[in-house]
């Protein structure tokens, strides 16, 4: 195999042999003797063309899909500066006082091996470059191709770029088809979690399939900073919201204070709590005797509040019910490992429905986009919002909120469709935030067959 950027020299190549193996022997010893020769050239060819003197070394930091899309982002980064990528260090310490490196979480050789062609990726920096000055660099975010071919100018002094941050380093839109597809070979291929991992989480949903035949995974979030980062507090007693409040008071790095519960939940921004999950997916039609895997991480009330959504439907499982306690410390070294149970089981799902569009949701449902179509359903929280509120006033009766449920979400089930521009009037930064992501729909430029990219 070569890299493909030698392609259009191979057709020629090509070309000439076989109109040289039709002649002598003599023709055919040279046809063998090019074929050599080509094979040297190649590999100098790609030795030269993937950086083998140029060194990226990032650091990753957030939750796992935020490691996981940064690091996507970095082998195209690498790929365009023609640069070896060191494995990327991984900081979580902020996000969630867990301290991994990457082989924790990711099958490194895995990694290493399956983007070979594209870019050259090293476990660590050479010895003789662990001291040399280094370039300390915050790209911009949302940057083009063009940025990046504007930094090379650090090769002319640097042979080390030190990625201080990486997220949203890459533009969701107009960047190359080679690029983007990359960035899908990086993410949805090359980032597997190590083997016992993969195992158990497989395990888990063989499970489910034996006990059910199909599954619905649903991904709660309904931790307690989460809510009191967004200011939702519906359906809480008002011990808790206060409970809520003080908790965002006091905590310095969130910078707004003042929040509008009922406004955060008219504009949509709010989870939907256990108990409206239960009543939304009986209104989408499914019995009460459907099998729900639930994917969550610190219920904010605990069984009690769980046990709301269990009226509905009395089959809801989670990880900590299917798998053995052995199996679990397996994975409990580190809360991104068990946060990678939650991530394989509702990939694999026959249904996937997120309450909320934190992360780790539109990952996954971005994910089984890739996979051409897994049927994710994605509430509509500001629509649903205002229905709720008129069925919990008894200004409407059940059958009709199940009816306009269903309407109001017969085009939301992950079908393939383009990805949402910026929203009207945006400007600058501002304009790339409100794009959707393109990890969240990598379509069109990874989604064009069943094969993927």
């Amino acid at each position: 195999m070569f890299n493909h950027r030698g392609s259009s020299l191979m057709k020629n190549v090509s070309t000439t042999t076989k109109f040289i193996s039709r002649k002598s022997p003599r023709a055919i010893a040279l046809y063998i003797f090019l074929l050599f020769a080509f094979s040297i050239f190649i590999f100098v060819y790609n030795a030269a063309s993937l950086g083998s003197d140029r060194y990226l070394v990032v650091n990753c930091n957030g939750g796992l899909n935020q490691i996981r899309t940064a690091i996507s982002d970095m082998v195209a980064v690498a790929y365009i500066m023609t640069a070896v990528l060191v494995i990327p260090k991984l900081d979580t310490q902020s996000f969630s006082h867990d301290s991994i490196t990457f082989s924790d979480i990711f099958d490194e050789l895995h990694f290493i091996t399956t983007l070979q062609q594209d870019v050259r990726i090293v476990k660590e920096l050479p010895k003789e470059l662990e001291h040399v000055p280094q370039a300390q660099k915050h790209f911009t975010s949302w940057s083009n191709v063009g940025y990046f071919k504007e930094m090379a100018h650090l090769w002319n002094k640097y042979q080390v770029i030190n990625v201080v941050e990486s997220d949203s380093i890459l533009a969701n839109n107009n960047l190359p088809l080679d690029v983007q597809r990359l960035r899908c070979r990086a993410m949805y291929h090359a980032l597997r979690f190590p083997p016992f991992i993969e195992s158990l989480g497989k395990e888990l949903v063989d499970h489910l399939r034996t006990q059910s035949g199909k599954y619905i995974a649903v991904h709660l979030s309904y931790e307690k900073d989460m809510l009191a980062f967004t200011g939702c507090t519906s359906g809480l007693t008002d011990a808790e919201s206060e409970e809520l409040r003080i908790m965002r008071e006091n905590t310095k790095d969130w910078k707004v204070k003042d929040i509008n519960p009922t406004e955060q939940r008219k504009g949509g921004f709010c989870p939907l709590n256990p108990k409206e999950v239960g009543i939304f997916l009986r209104a989408i039609g499914y019995p009460p005797s459907t099998l729900i895997y639930v994917a969550f991480g610190e219920i904010y009330g605990g069984d009690a509040r769980l046990s709301e959504l269990k009226s509905y439907f009395p089959n809801v499982v989670s990880k900590e019910k299917l798998a053995t306690k052995e199996q679990l410390n397996a994975v409990s070294k580190h809360a991104t490992q068990t946060a990678a149970l939650d991530y394989i089981v509702p990939l694999e799902s026959d249904v996937f429905v997120p309450s909320s569009s934190d992360n780790m949701a539109r990952t996954i449902e971005g994910h089984r986009r890739f996979f051409v179509h897994r049927k994710t359903i994605s509430p509509d929280r500001k629509g649903l919002a205002k229905l709720f509120y008129e069925l919990e006033r008894g200004k409407l009766k059940i059958s009709s909120f199940a009816e306009r449920v269903r309407q109001m979400h017969k085009n939301r089930r992950g079908s393939p469709r383009k990805r949402k521009g910026a929203a009207p009037g945006m400007k600058g930064e501002e304009r790339f935030k409100t794009e959707e992501f393109f990890y969240d729909n990598p379509y069109h430029e990874c989604i064009c067959s069943p094969k993927g990219v």
